[in-house]
């Protein structure tokens, strides 16, 4: 619970009456640019409240950066929203909430008092909503190229990617490979795709950051979006910055599936709906690229997840809980759910190293034995 005398005087100044309750809100505790997410309401009157800070005790992993170009920057949200950056897209469907206060607080923190979106969530989106998003998002990374500005973040996958590094080293372990929820539940040559995306790693990361460039909200995941009627709503745009066109697409999809939002069954042909809205809307946007490069930014995104297998393979021992550790899930779902996924990415690297020599650049390390 935040400290209640600053809170309530700030609520009081945002809802205009007093008698405000703090409910909080689910988000990833262990970042250290979070000081805590909650809906605050009095009367008929809510807001979300997400107070930014560098004070929070974190691991390396998840520490807070004073570096404006880092994918951790703890007050990058705040310049998102105060600059009008969060709501460029809105003009193509896409929007952000509304910025009801930012407060500087004594502590150096900074609270953002945000709209408090009731609509539907994406976690329960149908799959055709999950595609009118795809078709929006090219629409609006089509059309919107804004200025650069010093605290938009840059190399993010690069970055992000190497502070992921727990359980690395069962990539090459057998015994690992034996734990029951992976021997069952991990496809047949999973093990091998995995090793040499992780091998592969440093050409994917030039590819992608050498492939044309969009703002990208860099967290694209459907626990991010809402619906407001026909409207969608991002919400946490902590990561934002520079990406590669068709990056978030890239997160979004396997995303879906990964936290079981999505079937993995249906990834296929989700993926495929997508991607083609995608396209569908950056032509609407008028953007002249190559549909190549972007097809290929989507399946070098695969990179993203090169930690995810490792991380598998260190937690197959502990109890599965949910995203924010509120309840205990199936281990066994999460586990084929994901091997599955991690399959359909391996395609995608298939794909990509295939793809990507033919466009100009060169070929992956691992495809220069074959």
């Amino acid at each position: 619970m935040p400290e209640t005398t600053l809170q309530d005087t700030e609520a009081r100044e945002v809802l205009g009456v007093d008698g405000a309750v703090f409910d909080p809100l689910v988000h990833n505790p262990k970042n250290g640019v979070t000081g805590g997410v909650w809906r605050v309401s009095a009367g008929r009157r809510s807001a979300v409240l997400k107070v930014l800070t560098r004070n929070k005790e974190a691991t390396e992993r998840w520490a807070a950066s004073d570096d404006p170009r880092h994918w951790n920057y703890w007050r990058r949200e705040a310049h998102v929203y105060e600059s009008g950056l969060a709501q460029v897209w809105q003009p193509y469907g896409i929007r952000a909430p509304r910025l009801l206060a930012l407060v500087e607080r004594p502590d150096g923190d900074a609270a953002l008092w945000l709209e408090d979106v009731p609509g539907e969530p994406a976690t329960a989106w149908p799959l055709a909503r999950h595609v009118e998003h795809a078709r929006r998002l090219g629409a609006a990374q089509g059309a919107v190229r804004p200025d650069d500005h010093p605290w938009l973040t840059r190399r993010f996958l690069r970055r992000y990617i190497g502070g992921n590094t727990l359980g690395q080293e069962l990539l090459d372990d057998d015994e690992a490979w034996r734990h029951p929820l992976v021997r069952d539940h991990f496809p047949p040559g999973l093990r091998r795709e995995m090793v040499r995306l992780h091998h592969d790693r440093e050409w994917f990361l030039q590819v992608l950051e050498d492939l044309p460039r969009a703002f990208c909200h860099l967290d694209m995941w459907p626990a991010n979006l809402r619906s407001d009627g026909p409207a969608t709503v991002a919400l946490d745009w902590s990561f934002a910055g520079d990406g590669a066109l068709g990056e978030d697409l890239g997160n979004y999809l396997p995303d879906s599936v990964f936290d079981l939002f999505v079937p993995a069954a249906r990834l296929p042909e989700y993926a495929a709906a997508a991607y083609d809205a995608y396209l569908r809307g950056l032509r609407e946007s008028g953007r002249d690229i190559d549909e190549r490069l972007v097809r290929l930014a989507v399946c070098a995104s695969a990179v993203k997840y090169d930690w995810l297998t490792a991380l598998m393979l260190a937690r197959a021992g502990e109890e599965q809980l949910d995203y924010g550790g509120g309840r205990p899930i199936s281990a066994e779902l999460r586990y084929r759910e994901r091997g599955l996924t991690l399959a359909f990415l391996a395609e995608w690297a298939a794909e990509a190293r295939a793809s990507a020599p033919e466009l100009g650049f060169p070929e992956p390390p691992s495809g220069r034995h074959r």
